[in-house]
């Protein structure tokens, strides 16, 4: 029996509604495979947490996750609750103490789903964005004097280090060169941005040199915009700054029909610590508890949870293909099944059970 342990955290708004859907794929493969077990906990922090304790997660959060192989996230965020309490009580805090410095972003029309880009479908956008998700704007260094006075100032300084951005975008040429295309495009704004942006084109050039089977070329960030919405076919391994790539891999999952869709790994390459899945499309508190929340996004993490921290490939991908059959109507065997988001009518429940039927079908 091969066993892993996965901390669950929920947390806010849609969060529960769609890990409950990744858990409930999880429990179908533990039943399927039968010489698996995946102990899941589920932790209670958050918002609501906040409201009792004054604190997103307890003191000892980061000791009590260590233990874990990977830890499963769903969103954060709340009306009442400032959003800087809620992402630096929670969110960054796991990330940057288990230095998940990897953040990666893959995105790709899924059949089934209509891009808002003309003439544009499966196959024509398939990029994996990777953000830089320790340092840069994120970096949690600033801060603010002379508070509520006419003269006062905030500050908030982007952190740049040598072994910063060297080890992300060794990480990125090796992830493209794992990719058919073996192309990465590195996006900075290295014309405005004269200090740390022009290291990062610098150290992308140094590193370049070790991976001479991967074609590259740079772009500033505005005109990255431009080029994903124009010539998305000639775009496959982005890297950017944590501002930069945050921005640019929300647009991303619109372009590709929804932001519901879309998974994020947050990884630590050097497997220290244990890494953290979540989807990316936030809390959305305005259709929290209503049932329509799109879970994709968060089972399609579960697949990357099963690829990057427990080595389960053909598992992970019975995950990808089992969504796929889900929401493709054209697909022989097909059932077109699409939440509120991608125009169709089923529930968060409906969706989530659809593909658990089907995944029990292709292992």
């Amino acid at each position: 029996m091969r066993e892993y342990s996965i901390a669950a955290i929920p947390a806010d708004g849609i969060g529960p509604e769609v890990i409950a859907a990744g858990v409930q794929a999880l429990e179908s493969l533990q039943k399927r495979l039968g010489d698996v077990k995946f102990n899941v906990e589920t932790f209670d922090w958050g918002s609501a947490y906040y409201r009792k304790h004054g604190v997103m997660m307890p003191a000892d959060g980061l000791a009590t996750l260590k233990k874990f192989a990977a830890i499963y996230f769903g969103a954060v965020g709340a009306p009442d609750v400032p959003d800087h309490i809620t992402l630096w009580g929670l969110r960054l805090p796991i990330c940057q103490g288990f230095d998940q410095y990897a953040n990666v972003r893959p995105t790709r029309i899924l059949p089934g789903i209509t891009s808002p880009l003309r003439n544009v479908g499966p196959g024509d956008l398939d990029w994996v964005i990777v953000r830089e998700n320790s340092e840069g704007e994120y970096a949690g260094c600033g801060g603010r004097v002379h508070r509520g006075l006419p003269e006062e100032v905030g500050t908030e300084v982007a952190i740049f280090t040598r072994v910063g951005v060297q080890r992300i975008m060794r990480y990125a040429f090796k992830l493209a060169q794992s990719r058919p295309r073996k192309f990465l495009t590195v996006v900075t704004k290295s014309n405005a941005q004269r200090h740390g942006m022009v290291m990062w084109d610098e150290i992308a050039d140094e590193v370049s040199k070790e991976f001479p089977d991967v074609t590259w070329d740079k772009m500033l960030v505005d005109a990255m915009t431009v080029r994903m919405t124009l010539k998305p076919q000639s775009l496959d391994t982005i890297v950017a700054t944590n501002l930069h790539a945050d921005i640019l891999s929300d647009l991303a999952g619109a372009l590709a029909g929804s932001l519901g869709v879309a998974p994020t790994a947050n990884i630590d390459p050097e497997r220290r610590f244990p890494s953290m899945f979540e989807p990316i499309h936030g809390s959305a508190p305005d259709i929290a508890g209503q049932g329509i929340a799109n879970p994709i996004g968060a089972i399609l993490s579960v697949a990357m949870l099963l690829r990057y921290s427990l080595g389960l490939e053909k598992e992970a991908q019975a995950v990808e293909a089992a969504v796929r059959k889900v929401l493709d109507a054209e697909d022989i065997g097909g059932y077109g099944f699409r939440t509120k988001d991608l125009g169709g009518d089923k529930s968060t429940e409906g969706v989530g059970d659809k593909i658990v039927e089907v995944l029990k079908t292709m292992l």
